[in-house]
This record gives C-alpha cells, structure tokens and sequence, in this order.
C-alpha cells in the first residue's frame, strides 16, 4: 500500500453550518468541492488521514507531530461546542516516521507539544471527511520556520514510512490561500495576493509540484498566505508518484483564496495511455517507453484498447485484438495516440482538451473461439464477430449493453455484417485499468 491520493483544501470555520449559520452558502462551490473530496476519501477507505496544519503545533526550526494514541477537539472556540471531535492517532506511523527523521537527524518528531487539543486547521477537513468516512485513524502534522526544501523532504519520509508499513493512506493539506484579496476582506489587499492565488492554483492543478519550492518566501508574505509550507510537505509526500490533478474550485468570496485540488494516484497503464496523448497532441511526438514503467507492461505482449471519454462522452477508441507491437508499453503508445488522434468518429484531440479527458486501457487476453452465444456473459467476456475477412469487436462491461444479444448485434453492425450471414464468435476478458 502507499499514499493512494491528496487533497488541497482550506479550513474557514465558516463553512461549518453550525458556524456559518447560513453565511456558508456564500462559498457554496467551495463546501461542493469539499464534499466530492470527502468522497474520493471514502472511495478509497484509508487506513490513515495524515494531515498537515498551520494552525497545530508550530516551531521556527522543529516539525511538530502530535503524540500520544488519540485527542479531541470542537468548535467551542468558534460558537459551536456541540460540533465536536474524538480521533485515534495512527502512533505506529507516528513512531516510524519519527525514527526515519533521527536516522538522518531532520527536525521533526513528538517532542514539544503545547496544546493536545484538535485545531480548527484539522478539525474542518475532518467535519467533511466524517460525513462520509468514519475509519481510519488520523496523523497530525505541524509545519514551521524552516525552507520550504525542508518541509518536502519531511513530505518525503512521511512517504517512505508509509510505505515500509504498507499502510493504505491519504495526505491532507489543510491550507487557506492569500488573505489580501480584496479591500472590503478583513485582511486587506496586496496586489502579492491575488497573483499568489493564480500561481499557487496553475501549479497545483497541474501537478507541477516542483515549482512550489520556487516561491519566494517574500511573495509568500506579502500575500499572506497560510497554507504553502502544507502544500509543499503534501509535494513532497507525493514525489516520484504519477498522479492525476483535477482542480476542483477556488473562491475569493470573503477576502481570503479558498482552494481545492485532489491528486489521485493513476494507474501505471493510464499513466502511460495519457503521457502519450500529451506529448503527441501537444509536440506531435511518439515518446520512448518511460524507465520507471513496471515490468509487467515491458516485458509482455497482449492486445489493447485505449478508451478517451470527456465529460461521459466518448471521445476516442482504438486497439488491437492481439499483440502487434514488441511489447504491451508500446501498444499503449501507439493505441493511445490512435484513439486520440485518428479515429474516424471524431476529431483529433486538442491541447486544450487535455485536463478534461479521462482514459482507460483495457488489456486483452488471447481470444477464444466458442460454438455460441451461451458461452457469453456481457459483464465478464467481450466478443468478436468475423464473417469472411469482416469483423467486429465489442468490450465486455460496457454501460447500456445488458444483453448477450445487444452484444452480438453491435459487434456485428461494427464489423459490416448483416443479419442472417454465417458468424464465428470468439470470447476474451480484458483487465481494465481506470
């Protein structure tokens, strides 16, 4: 198990109804990108919540990780006692974190705690997440003083521990953006702001998380923003990982940014369908099979189909019923630049489509004849129709086929074949990766 995803949110007390008492509703998109997150969250079901803090423990030149087996914590700060928390530390990844930071002598571990309590920066992502998801024990992270390389190197081994456990986890940066948007907000404005917002919202939905190391700590100020140094402990947890970003709101309603991006980790397949697509509609170039693509793609061969849809809709699909490249990374490649560039059905893919396409690779095993239909199940088996030279594939699984029959006959109007013509049917399953 690893780190299966991460969550850019902010934590307004406001947007806790029992706070807001109705002036929630004014970040509106902001509490509905909230609750898709929360279930994201709850799809994965992970084992722990790590996240990171502004507003816990904080050291100029230390990373404070709360101790212990468990805290509490409500909302009786902000009017709302009756809103209240009773969370079990994860102190095995706790323990383990804290020994691979001593072995290197990093700053950071248990030491230090001031207030045991649950802090509002913590409490608010949680509100969302217990709607939806009540597993899983949490991890509560401080930021501090130090560069901002520090704190993705911290990022950086609290990945490495979670993968020596083999814990199923989620990172949440907790984080609110500028607070100098607007004159009528209650911190003011500073032109600093505003440009720190876009900045910090392009990186992020993009996934370029190497450039959050870039901002200068002065900018970062002058903005006053509160979340970077979380933002960039999530970066570093998330090093060397393939992910998919998707931002999902910003709003500037009250003054104060409030951001909201996921990054799921994707598939190796889809990863590799979807570097393709990128390089090719954008550079119009075929790339080289990546170093760090696992070996089961290198080293087999298999048929494949490469699926692009936009919004639900269809947007491409290409493949191969069997093996016609030296290997399956390279009838990815090739199949995925097929289906987003020369199916007949549509027009080739733009760049500026890119973030709105989700795409899908289904493996082929070797095709199977049968004597008929019975043999089919339209969830389990796709199905190939030949009549001479004409033929027609259709995979299996797929939403608005229900019947063996629906199957049969799509493949057959595919293919150019006619009712009442001689067919031979082969069966085969696919593995598909989403």
């Amino acid at each position: 198990m690893a780190i299966e995803a991460a969550f850019m949110v902010p934590h307004p007390p406001l947007i806790v109804p029992a706070i807001g008492r109705g002036r929630e509703r004014e970040v509106a998109a902001t509490i509905r990108a909230y609750e898709c997150a929360a279930e994201q969250i709850a799809e994965i079901r992970p084992e722990t919540v790590m996240i990171s803090s502004p507003h816990s423990v904080m050291y100029r030149d230390w990373f404070h990780i709360s101790p212990g087996l468990s805290a509490q914590g409500s909302f009786a700060d902000f009017g709302a006692p009756q809103v209240s928390f009773s969370e079990e530390y994860d102190d095995e990844l706790v323990r383990l974190i804290q020994q691979l930071a001593g072995k290197e002598h990093f700053p950071a571990g248990t030491q230090g705690e001031q207030d045991p309590r649950l802090d509002h920066g913590t409490m608010v992502p949680l509100w969302f997440i217990r709607q939806r998801y009540k597993g899983g024990k949490i991890i509560r992270i401080g930021l501090s003083g130090l560069p901002l390389e520090e704190h993705y190197r911290l990022g950086q081994i609290i990945a490495e521990a979670v993968d020596k456990l083999g814990r199923r986890a989620v990172y949440v940066a907790s984080g609110d953006l500028s607070h100098k948007l607007k004159k009528s907000g209650p911190y003011g404005f500073a032109p600093e702001g505003p440009e720190y917002d876009e900045r910090v919202m392009d990186v992020c939905s993009r996934g370029a998380f190497r450039e959050l190391l870039g901002f200068d700590e002065g900018f970062c100020r002058r903005a006053a923003e509160c979340g970077h140094r979380s933002f960039v402990i999530m970066a570093g947890a998330l090093d060397g990982v393939k992910i998919r970003a998707e931002r999902l709101s910003h709003e500037d309603v009250t003054g104060v940014g409030y951001g909201i991006c996921t990054f799921r980790r994707e598939d190796p397949y889809v990863a590799l369908a979807r570097e393709t697509v990128k390089a090719y509609v954008t550079e119009g170039r075929r790339i080289s099979v990546p170093k760090d693509t696992p070996d089961e793609i290198r080293n087999t061969r298999a048929g494949a189909f490469v699926s692009i849809h936009k919004h639900g809709d269809l947007r491409g699909c290409i493949g191969t019923i069997t093996a016609c490249e030296k290997n399956l990374a390279e009838e990815i490649i090739s199949n995925a630049i097929s289906a987003s560039t020369r199916d007949p059905r549509f027009p080739a893919v733009t760049p500026d489509e890119l973030t709105e396409l989700e795409i899908n690779v289904d493996v082929l095993s070797e095709p199977e004849k049968i004597d008929s239909s019975q043999q089919l199940d339209v969830k389990r088996y796709g199905v190939i129709v030949s009549c001479g030279r004409r033929r027609g594939l259709l995979l299996p699984d797929l939403e608005g086929v229900d019947t063996v029959e629906q199957q049969i006959s799509i493949a057959m109007m595919k293919g150019g074949i006619s009712r009442g013509e001689h067919i031979i049917l082969h069966r085969f399953e696919v593995i598909r990766h989403k």
